[in-house]
This record gives structure tokens, sequence and C-alpha cells, in this order.
């Protein structure tokens, strides 16, 4: 739900850019007030509700604060010190012996293993992506609206995908469609802004709107793929070095494309998207040859995945594999 919540946070940004270009006008003071409101005020609100909150569970247990972690427990879950709450509080515990016990002697040498070294290539690449930049396709003056009905759907898809597919379909699957059906539509936009070249000052034409269309189904099928996957693939020991890899691999890419994509467009103009369906293609190639299925690959207990201590063996590593099943024999 992080995900869905991350991309309900940018579908608001983006009704704010509208919202600020409508009432105020063209001065300094136009992104300033947008940028104030995206990040002035949550920020704000959040660094005031910290005041309020007690800490973190969890990091007291790590700290040896036995009953203040219990106590922090019970505030959060509205005062009430059940037995629920002490069973909760009992496998918090044991999860925290469990997550010291799969780190300790943990050392650097272990990162670079084969195994290890194949996932963090797996969760960089799986980063890359191709963004969507609605003056170029033909939105003309209103390309500020149409991004906010864009974040709509993308959320819309999101909470879509996480509440009906995503235990379904599988990983590997949604990656399969997902960067296929991509590439599908940017080919479709290369080919409309090629026969029919969207004019500077011009408003939303038909072919612009069919353009536009390809975009939003394009975010339709957006299925946050690479954090779920980032977070399935390490072992106990690493998950948090992977997934710092992959989430920081991801805002550069972000980084890197909006920065890129103007220059592109404005120089090789629809070209470029036809550079980003051959992106989402090799991606289809690159799902079927490299990334490895995880649902319905266990045969460890009655859950649907693997565990994350089973990820070493199926991964291959024989360095740090650990026998599931005989842990399981003798519980």
């Amino acid at each position: 739900m992080f995900q869905f919540f991350f991309t309900l946070g940018v579908m608001t940004s983006y009704w704010i850019d509208y919202a600020v270009s409508i009432h105020v006008s063209p001065t300094t003071e136009q992104w300033q007030i947008a940028i104030g409101l995206q990040q002035l005020v949550p920020g704000g609100i959040l660094g005031l509700g910290m005041f309020l909150t007690e800490e973190s569970t969890r990091w007291l247990a790590k700290s040896g604060k036995t009953e203040e972690a219990m106590q922090s427990l019970i505030w959060v879950r509205g005062g009430d010190s059940s037995v629920e709450v002490k069973e909760e509080f009992a496998e918090i515990m044991a999860g925290i012996q469990e997550e010291e016990r799969a780190t300790e002697g943990l050392t650097w040498k272990e990162y670079l293993l084969p195994a290890n070294r194949f996932r963090f290539v797996v969760v960089v690449t799986l980063q890359i992506d191709a963004p969507q930049i609605f003056k170029a396709v033909g939105a003309g003056d209103q390309s500020l609206l149409i991004s906010g009905f864009f974040g709509v759907v993308k959320a819309v898809s999101c909470l879509f995908f996480l509440l009906f597919l995503v235990e379904r379909i599988g990983r590997r699957g949604s990656l399969l469609a997902g960067a296929f059906l991509m590439g599908a539509y940017m080919l479709i936009i290369a080919c409309l802004t090629a026969s029919h070249p969207p004019v500077a000052g011009q408003s939303l034409t038909s072919t612009g709107a069919t353009a536009i269309a390809m975009v939003c189904l394009e975010a339709s099928r957006y299925f946050p793929l690479d954090t779920l996957y980032t977070s399935e693939i390490f072992p106990s020991g690493m998950r948090e070095a992977g997934v710092a890899v992959g989430t920081a691999t991801q805002w550069l890419f972000s980084f890197a494309f909006s920065q890129i994509t103007p220059h592109a467009v404005a120089n090789i103009g629809w070209r470029s998207f036809l550079i980003f369906c051959l992106f989402n293609w090799s991606l289809v190639a690159y799902t079927w040859f490299i990334i490895k299925e995880l649902r319905n690959a266990n045969n460890v207990s009655k859950t649907k995945g693997k565990s994350l201590e089973a990820m070493e063996s199926f991964f291959g590593s024989r360095d740090t594999t650990i026998d599931v099943d005989k842990i399981c024999e003798n519980a």
C-alpha cells in the first residue's frame, strides 16, 4: 500500500499544479505557492505530528528497551493491553531475534556473491521506465489538466492491481503484460506524432486526444512491480540494502528521464516515443529470460510465496542457502 499512497501523493501534486496555474498569475509566486503546498505544508504537518507520536516499537525493542516498546505498542493499539497485543509483541520480539540471527556475521563479501550480484542487477534494471509529456503529443494549453486525470488513472490502476491482481497473475506475468502494452502504446503515440505533429499554440486536436488516450492507457497498466519484486527477492539480512539500492535507482532514473526527455522531444520529436517503445519491449525480453517467477513457487508451509530465507536456494546461492524444509521439520 506504500506504493499506492505514493501514487496518490503524485496525483495530488498534479492537481495542485493545475489549480495554481488557473488561479495564480504566471509570476514567481506561482511556483512558490505550488512548492509550498506540495512540500512545506505536508512536511510541516508531519513534523508537528511527530511531537504527538511515540517512539517506534521495533526500534525500542531492538535497542533493548523492552518495557518502553510494550508501552509504545499499547499506545498504537489504543491503550488496550489485551491478549492480542501481548501476542503481537511476542511476534515482534521473535521477528527481531530472527533478524539478528540472519544478519549476524554478515559482511560486504556476501553482497558480492554471484547470486546476490544478480539480485542487485535485477533491482537496478527494473527501475528503467519511460515518462510521459502531454505537450509533446498535442495537449496544447490543457497539459496540466490532463496531467491531473493521468494521475487519477495511475492511482486507481495501482490500487486495483494491489487489491485484485497482485496475487493472481504473478510477478513475471504482470511485468510481461505491462511492458508489452506500454511499448505498444508508445509505438502508437510515435506514429500519431510523426504523421500529425503537434503545433505550438494549437488547442487540443483529435489526433492529440488519441495520443493522450494512449498515454492514459499506458498509465492504466501501472503495476508497482519494481518495488514489490525488490522487497521479495533478498534474504532477511540483505533486504534493507536491496530495497535501498532499488529505491535510489528508481529516483535516479526518474530524475534522468525528467531532464533528458524534453531535450529528446525537442531534437528528435516522435522518435523519442519510439525509443521508449523499444525500452519497454526490451523489458519484455529481459523479463522472459531473466526474471524469475515468485508466485506459486513455494513448497514451504502453506503460504503462496517463498519466504525471504527460501530465496537463497531459489536464486542458487549455495554459500548462504538455508534448509527451510529441515527447519520446518524441527519446528
